[in-house]
């Protein structure tokens, strides 16, 4: 539970796809950084009980188009791959305007601009260097045994050649491609 210290805020701890709140609670509900970490397994009753509590509005902060291959950490435990920072969804407009069906996309910002695409031939070779460059700072455990994530040891020369060459075609694929918005803010109303 956040530990926030001001007179009109309530904390409360509870689950997205089953809030602790009477139907129509809220003016305006606002969910950022949060459906990107939800498994896709629960993120339509997440998104319902969104709709459910909100009376008026419902504000969404999402990445946009966020390459999961970009980022990925490689566990040390079990050698299971993760995405970057724990996000397990990537949306765009369209997913993003199904997971809200009934309500109305009222407005959409974009924020930022980045180059995090990657490409098939890097990803593998990222891959194959065990992801060194992975989001190892992350707070998110490897989602499949729950270890701390923990970059790698020094590589040897493969390592080091795999990554200098999954580098160079990252870098040819950014010569060729725009930046892109890094996330998508989206208000939606009944």
């Amino acid at each position: 539970m956040p530990d926030i210290d001001h007179p009109r805020v309530t904390s409360v701890c509870g689950d997205i796809s089953r809030l602790g709140f009477p139907d129509k609670s809220f003016d305006l509900v606002l969910c950022a950084e949060v459906l990107e970490h939800i498994p896709h397994s629960h993120l339509t009753s997440a998104c319902n009980e969104l709709m459910r509590v909100s009376a008026q509005s419902v504000l969404i902060g999402v990445p946009y188009r966020q390459d999961l291959r970009a980022g990925r950490t490689t566990c040390s435990q079990c050698c299971g791959v993760n995405p970057p920072w724990g996000h397990v969804n990537s949306f765009d407009e369209t997913s993003i305007d199904g997971l809200f069906n009934g309500f109305r996309r009222v407005q959409t910002a974009y924020v930022g601009r980045h180059h995090a695409r990657t490409n098939a031939i890097s990803a593998a070779l990222f891959m194959a260097a065990g992801n060194p460059y992975g989001s190892y700072d992350q707070l998110e455990t490897c989602l499949r045994c729950n270890a701390v994530l923990v970059a790698p040891a020094a590589r040897g020369l493969a390592g080091r050649a795999l990554t200098r060459l999954a580098v160079t075609a990252q870098r040819i694929q950014h010569v060729f491609s725009a930046p892109e918005p890094k996330w998508m803010h989206m208000l939606y109303e009944r």
